[in-house]
């Protein structure tokens, strides 16, 4: 169990993160930053999520003079491309037709400071998920939804209909949810 006196912070408006937290059992407080989540070609996706995931720490800072602060990044990477969150309806389409059928990873960066130690600790985990064939059926009644609006990869594992499309996933499911909750919780007992 985690126990500090210091007031933890979550910085990001992701309502999956902030139930992962609660799952945890953790008292937190969440607030939102706003950046431009700029994808660095040249550098590896576990190089951008923690970059991202840091850049996020420094603006969070700002707001948060005591305590704990958790920030996190996502993204998708299939065949070395970066996929982001869907623009509109048509890109959700184009982007669950590219995934159907393959393979493809999911990489998010988790930074966490101290702020009574002035230590930050940033780092990443990598999932491996696999889709079935999908029909064009099942990619317009996914978007429908809205589901896919919001979410790196435009679906998410933990909803009720984005989930039958995976056939295999290797590595941490929560990490495809948006937060490798055993990374982050061994970090936190590091870094309190």
């Amino acid at each position: 169990m985690i126990q500090t006196k210091l007031p933890i912070y979550l910085a990001s408006k992701s309502p999956r993160r902030r139930k992962l937290l609660k799952q945890m059992n953790l008292k937190f407080k969440a607030f939102n930053v706003e950046m431009d989540e700029k994808i660095i070609k040249k550098d590896s996706p576990a190089e951008n999520v923690k970059r991202l995931a840091n850049q996020k720490l420094q603006i969070a800072k700002l707001s948060v003079k005591k305590g704990i602060i958790i920030t996190a990044d996502t993204i998708v990477v299939l065949n070395g491309e970066v996929i982001g969150k869907p623009k509109n309806k048509k890109d959700a389409g184009n982007i669950l037709k590219k995934l159907s059928g393959l393979t493809h990873n999911v990489f998010t960066g988790v930074s966490v400071y101290n702020s009574e130690k002035n230590k930050t600790i940033t780092t990443f985990e990598k999932t491996s998920v696999t889709f079935r064939a999908l029909s064009k059926k099942d990619i317009d009644d996914y978007i429908a939804t809205g589901s896919p609006m919001d979410k790196a990869g435009a679906y998410g594992i933990q909803d009720d209909f984005g989930a039958v499309f995976i056939t295999k996933i290797n590595g941490c499911y929560y990490n495809v949810v948006g937060l490798p909750v055993s990374k982050l919780y061994s970090t936190l007992l590091r870094i309190i």
